[in-house]
């Protein structure tokens, strides 16, 4: 157990972030590699992807859950210094993933196909998609223990352990993609689904050896079977805390699935452009997404602990932080996308969409990092409803003027990026004046606190 109630903040966020920063960077790298491989099959294999990955948002939102409130719960115990409290929620959040990841591979093999014709109209590119998810289901479904184990540790302020072994299993993915796909070596060559078969055996690789972590080394936190039995209580504090952050996931489900429906009229070239531009996107997205990340932790435990001053102090510092990267990145996109961009595809229309996609919504990333950090602190206050509520509000705002476009004769896919700028930007004000309502409402002033608990100490001494 690392406890973050003393030392540093920056320091902090810097130690617990460095850790995931670099497995997010080889994840970059396992982006790339797959973006590169799978877009030399062509637009529709690129599509289809694409079209198949945007289905990580709904497991995402599934596993946030079991994220955000295995995570929280538990760091409010370890700064009430209550471990007993911590290892029920750890075994509810176990068992809890084990159920729901059989469900999502059940639902996934049934599912898929009705899911991808609802937003293509090509067949090569749903033939594509569904070849991807086919191989690509098990790794979906083995990402709510990961989870579990993950958000635990992270809760306890251990990220190393967890960190090495997912960029284990992310260098695996990086030298399997490539071999799987193109047949490197065994002359066997699976196409795309190779890149999700090795997304599911990189997977597997990673779980056995966070059991291997788990039952081998002492933690704060372990497997304890007598544990399993359904609690009642305890599962409803998971899914208060979790459900709204699931929910947040959801709708950028909805939100990702909306668009592909409504540029579909364009042809797959345009939806490969825009599932081109996003993963590029959210790539770059991985070091801000780092410290955000990490400040729940170090929040979470000095909320348990009551130390209120130093949980403000988390959220400065993680704003401040993130939103200077998300500047960088800013700036990283609007004058280098078309070489970022040239590497994956032959298909010189894609790149020109690819491209002016992220010359436009680049304009949304420093608001984008107001809205990670709010997110997390949230998170750490045990409240996630109000990050559902901005989200809701984001694509409230967008679905409507983008409906209203799609029916327009002049309408063209650059409108829906506009719109797309202008919704992040309101979604940030809207996350920004709910957690400044919530600072209000759950963190009494510390210098006022501190006076009360002297004079409650003087009238003890008198008595």
């Amino acid at each position: 157990m690392k406890d973050l109630t003393q030392g540093s903040i920056p320091k902090h966020l810097i130690s617990m972030a460095l850790p995931m920063m670099i497995g997010m960077l080889i994840q970059t790298l396992y982006f790339i590699v797959d973006l590169y491989f799978v877009g030399k099959l062509g637009s529709a294999a690129l599509a289809g992807l694409s079209l198949a990955g945007n289905a990580m948002f709904l497991i995402f939102a599934l596993t946030q859950i079991l994220n955000v409130s295995t995570a929280a719960l538990i760091s409010h115990a370890v700064g009430a210094k209550d471990q007993q409290d911590a290892n029920l929620t750890f075994n509810q959040s176990m068992m809890l993933s084990t159920v729901v990841g059989i469900i999502v591979c059940i639902i996934g093999y049934f599912g898929a196909q009705d899911y991808l014709n609802l937003i293509s109209q090509d067949s090569e590119t749903v033939m594509m998609g569904l070849t991807y998810l086919h191989w690509f289901i098990p790794c979906m479904a083995l990402q709510f223990i990961m989870v579990s184990i993950s958000s635990a540790l992270r809760g306890t302020g251990i990220v190393k352990p967890t960190m090495v072994i997912q960029t284990l299993s992310i260098l695996l993915n990086i030298i399997l993609s490539p071999i799987l796909i193109t047949g490197w070596g065994s002359g066997y060559a699976m196409g795309i689904a190779g890149a999700g078969f090795a997304s599911s055996l990189s997977v597997i690789f990673a779980v056995v050896l966070l059991c291997y972590y788990f039952i081998t080394t002492d933690k704060y936190v372990s497997v304890d079977f007598s544990l399993w039995h359904i609690n009642v209580p305890r599962i409803k504090k998971l899914l208060a805390i979790g459900l709204p952050a699931g929910g947040e996931f959801f709708l950028m489900f909805v939100y990702m699935g909306a668009i592909y429906w409504l540029i579909k009229p364009f042809g797959a070239e345009a939806q490969a452009a825009f599932g081109l531009g996003s993963r590029v996107m959210q790539a770059l997205f991985l070091p801000a997404m780092a410290i955000a990340f990490a400040a729940p932790a170090i929040a979470g435990q000095n909320f348990g602990a009551q130390n209120y001053q130093r949980v403000r102090d988390t959220f400065r510092w993680t704003a401040i932080m993130t939103c200077s990267l998300m500047a960088i990145i800013l700036l990283i996109c609007l004058s280098q996308a078309e070489w970022m961009l040239t590497h994956f595809s032959d298909d010189r229309e894609v790149i020109l969409i690819s491209v002016a996609f992220l010359q436009m919504i680049c304009w949304n990333f420093v608001p984008a990092g107001l809205v990670f950090t709010c997110s997390g602190m949230f998170q750490a206050l045990g409240n996630t409803m109000p990050a559902l509520l901005s989200t809701a509000t984001r694509l409230i705002t967008f679905i409507l003027p983008a409906l209203w476009l799609s029916k327009q004769s002049d309408f063209q896919i650059e409108q829906l990026w506009y719109v797309s700028v202008a919704t992040v930007c309101l979604q940030s004000s809207v996350s920004f004046y709910f957690l400044k309502r919530e600072f209000k409402k759950r963190l009494p002033n510390d210098n006022l606190s501190n006076e009360c608990s002297d004079e409650l100490n003087k009238n003890k001494l008198i008595t």
